[in-house]
């Protein structure tokens, strides 16, 4: 996993985690947070990050752990306040294979890509270069170890996925070895002959 900044965050805001969210109460830091495309308005469908909002914030528990590694947030789980390692031992009780999937989210983060949740896609992540609101997400990414056998039908099930989509997809390959911490990316795009 990254490095957890474990000091004492001085006057960082508590988000509270809840099962795989985080619920940030202070409005002022979170439409801070949102224009830099961390979490969203609750209640909003299609919230602008060109507006501010009054009501709480929703957080991933990647962004959660991700903001909380940096310092920027201090992290509860419920109303206990956790420390970022405890946030990590917590996220891998309740995401399957968060670590590796975190270390994919962090990655594509502090490339410049803004990350949100594939679900809705039958993925992983959804991938934005300039940000929702501001693009439809070019990208669906699904994340596998290098351990993992994959088999051709998954291939094809990738294939079938950027086409039914209309977007690219992308296979995360993380090779989580002992000191191998590398990331290929494989981009699947359909192509008509």
């Amino acid at each position: 996993m990254s490095s957890c900044n474990e000091e004492k965050v001085g006057n960082a805001k508590r988000v509270f985690t809840i099962g795989q969210k985080g619920f940030l109460f202070d409005s002022t830091l979170g439409n801070e947070l949102f224009k830099k495309f961390f979490g969203k308005p609750m209640e909003e469908s299609k919230p602008s990050p060109l507006k501010n909002y009054d009501q709480p914030f929703v957080l991933s528990i990647y962004e959660v752990f991700y903001l909380c590694s940096k310092g920027l947030i201090s992290a509860s789980i419920g109303s206990s306040e956790a420390k970022c390692s405890e946030l990590a031992d917590y996220a891998n009780k309740v995401v399957s294979n968060f670590s590796l999937k975190y270390h994919v989210y962090r990655d594509l983060r502090e490339k410049g890509y803004i990350v949100r949740s594939g679900m809705k896609f039958g993925a992983d992540f959804t991938v934005y270069e300039l940000g929702p609101g501001l693009e439809h997400a070019p990208y669906v990414v699904t994340v596998t170890s290098a351990t993992n056998l994959l088999r051709s039908i998954d291939i094809v099930g990738l294939g079938r996925l950027s086409h039914s989509v209309k977007k690219k997809s992308v296979l995360a390959v993380v090779d989580n070895r002992e000191h191998h911490t590398g990331i290929n990316y494989l981009v699947f795009k359909w192509v008509k002959p």
